[in-house]
């Protein structure tokens, strides 16, 4: 417990949680994928990123470096003697001195329909005498955004994740709960103390998807809004298979999954995707968005209802080929429709003939309900 939590009047419950190093961060919440390991206790997603949508709805303060750049997926960056109006340029969240509140805080609302809570990363990276001295995270479950802002500084509704915590210059502070949040929320408030500066925020979690009452609906079941996971994969060396699960078709090739150059005879690479919901796929999308000379010269896709514990590998018995060995080629959205719709699926498998890159994944299809 922070030295803080005694001197600030707005007092939060106790969390019991375990303070992470730099080094643990990624092994905890983003292991690397090796082989046919299906690890499912490594699902996590960072919730809050503007890559899945996440969104700042409102902030006390944003004078030297604005909120927005909290959710920015990549690293933070330094640009050393870059001014702008208001001082030195960092790529983060920085308010002003001499806060006369008791913090600073930012408002954010989820990227998926809602989520429950495993970790927290507060990265301070090259803020150095203007970093944020402590930090607390909040939640609320609420479908009115505007409601969720009015609350600003004050009490509102808000719950919390975790309570008060020091942190040091220009290093990543990692977190993990030691019981997972069993409330589900749509917004996040990040509390600074009093000011200063933070250059990313990571909430890492599970997506809890609403579904449509409409059970004949038709949605991407491997969309991680709606609690689709890449739970394994054969490589992901130039980039992560969970950025094929995100919305959109992003902004260049590093924010899809790549593998390495393959020499091997009769090679391909893999990625399972655990549906949000079991369901009987209709079609499937295969984006090679910004893949102009990397795009795989094949891909094939094939299905699992998966009955056996834990999570099935490349190897695993049932896996039924739903599109045959097929050309794709750059830059470009292909629709393949599958060849097996009776079939309630839990798990996809896209196989990359024999390697390369892909920007995203759809199968879409109704629950089967």
């Amino acid at each position: 417990m922070s030295s803080f939590a005694d001197e600030v009047e707005y007092k939060l419950q106790a969390v019991k949680a375990t303070q992470l190093g730099p080094d643990e961060i990624d092994t905890t919440f983003r292991p690397a994928c090796i082989g046919t390991s299906t690890d499912t206790s490594f699902d996590e997603l960072d919730l809050v990123s503007a890559g899945l949508g996440g969104k700042v709805l409102g902030y006390s303060d944003q004078w030297f470096a604005e909120a927005a750049n909290l959710l920015t997926p990549t690293a933070p960056i330094r640009q050393p003697g870059k001014m702008v109006y208001t001082g030195a340029w960092y790529d983060g969240w920085e308010t002003r001195r001499h806060n006369p509140e008791e913090f600073d805080w930012v408002v954010i609302r989820l990227g998926v329909a809602s989520g429950t809570v495993n970790g927290v990363e507060v990265d301070t990276a090259f803020f150095n005498g203007n970093n944020a001295p402590a930090i607390s995270v909040e939640g609320c479950f609420s479908d009115n955004d505007d409601e969720v802002v009015s609350w600003k500084g004050g009490r509102g509704k808000w719950e919390t994740i975790l309570d008060i915590r020091e942190c040091g210059p220009s290093q990543r502070h990692g977190w993990n709960l030691n019981e997972p949040t069993g409330k589900q929320y749509t917004h996040v408030r990040l509390n600074m103390y009093p000011d200063g500066g933070i250059a990313r925020f990571r909430l890492f979690g599970h997506a809890v998807p609403v579904f449509p009452e409409d059970k004949d609906a038709v949605l991407d079941l491997a969309a991680a809004q709606n609690g689709g996971i890449a739970i394994s994969c054969s490589d992901q060396h130039f980039g992560s298979k969970d950025n094929l699960l995100l919305p959109g078709r992003g902004k260049d090739m590093g924010d899809g999954w790549e593998t390495k150059r393959s020499r091997g005879k009769d090679h391909v690479d893999w990625t399972i995707v655990k549906l949000g919901a079991t369901g009987y796929i209709q079609e499937f999308v295969v984006d090679t968005a910004h893949f102009r000379g990397n795009f795989p010269q094949k891909i094939t896709v094939h299905g699992l209802s998966w009955q056996g514990e834990g999570e099935p590998d490349f190897k695993s018995k049932g896996w039924v080929e739903t599109v045959l060995p097929s050309k794709t080629g750059p830059d470009q959205e292909h629709k393949f429709a599958s060849a097996v719709v009776d079939v309630p699926f839990t798990h996809v498998r896209l196989t990359m003939i024999p390697d390369g890159g892909v920007k995203r994944f759809r199968a879409f299809g109704k629950r089967a309900v």
